[in-house]
């Protein structure tokens, strides 16, 4: 399995809930297709964006990493995309040590 890192950005309008069940989400995701979800960056939260996204000028950030295979990052992209509670999202794969 590769490593990966996983930044997306939630609406800002969402619940405290909703953030937890989207996070949820995505570690379901992960873990159906035969991932192994690591660790959550701390600290990052609601921030201001760079310019709006779909009139929103906050975002709540969101950063993870986790290890899979490119299935996995096909089906989290697949997803985010047509989910209305991610607004942008980025997958990156890392180099292993």
């Amino acid at each position: 399995m590769r490593p990966y890192e996983l930044m997306y950005i939630l609406r800002p309008d969402l619940t405290p809930e909703a953030i937890e069940a989207a996070k949820e989400r995505v570690r379901t995701i992960i873990a159906s297709t035969g991932g192994e979800f690591e660790r959550e960056a701390e600290g990052w939260g609601k921030r201001r964006l760079a310019y709006e996204i779909e009139d929103f000028t906050e975002g709540y950030y969101v950063v993870c990493y986790f290890k899979g295979q490119p299935e996995t990052v096909r089906e989290l992209d697949r997803v985010l995309k047509i989910s209305e509670d991610f607004l942008r999202h980025i997958i990156l794969r890392l180099d292993e040590r």
